[in-house]
């Protein structure tokens, strides 16, 4: 030890003093550690802990991103081809209902043709009958101007009972009844 002691000395150093030294350097080194190491370990690992938390949020953001665009897309693609479906139900239903307008039309019309012709023939109907009343009446009125002058009255009133019996049963006959 005294070679230790000598070369201690040989560099200035006090034993005593470096001793002292070593022991305030531990004491000093027990308190930061204990005090300010700690705690800063401590605020590290925290931070480490919230980087790597950002970081896996960050990540399932990423793909929290991608799903929500795929998933976008596949809106979008299933949204067109609901909206086509329904543009070719509207064309269907609208051809549909422009058939069954025509066809309505078209009935109409023909329900319209028909009443005209029967209006038609029903006028002519009448007209005829008027015309045959007043030919009837007419003939007898005739007949009776000239049997009148040539007949007595039994034999004018046999004359005309037999014209208007065949007047009468002729179709023009039936409307003097």
């Amino acid at each position: 030890m005294d070679i230790l002691t000598n070369i201690i000395n040989l560099f200035g150093l006090e034993t005593k003093l470096f001793i002292a030294q070593i022991v305030n350097f531990a004491i000093l080194l027990y308190i930061l550690k204990k005090f300010l190491y700690k705690p800063i370990a401590q605020t590290l690992k925290e931070r480490q802990a919230k980087i790597k938390q950002g970081l896996q949020d960050a990540e399932n953001a990423k793909q929290a991103l991608k799903t929500a665009d795929i998933q976008k897309i596949e809106i979008l693609r299933n949204a067109r081809k609901d909206a086509d479906k329904m543009i070719e139900i509207t064309k269907q239903s609208v051809q549909s209902i422009r058939q069954q307008v025509m066809d309505d039309s078209k009935k109409q019309a023909k329900e319209i043709i028909e009443s005209a012709k029967k209006n038609a023939e029903a006028e002519y109907e009448a007209a005829s009958k008027k015309i045959g009343v007043m030919s009837v009446d007419l003939s007898k009125s005739i007949v009776s101007k000239i049997l009148s002058e040539l007949f007595t009255e039994e034999d004018k009133n046999a004359v005309l009972v037999r014209a208007v019996e065949k007047l009468e049963s002729s179709k023009y006959g039936k409307a003097t009844n």
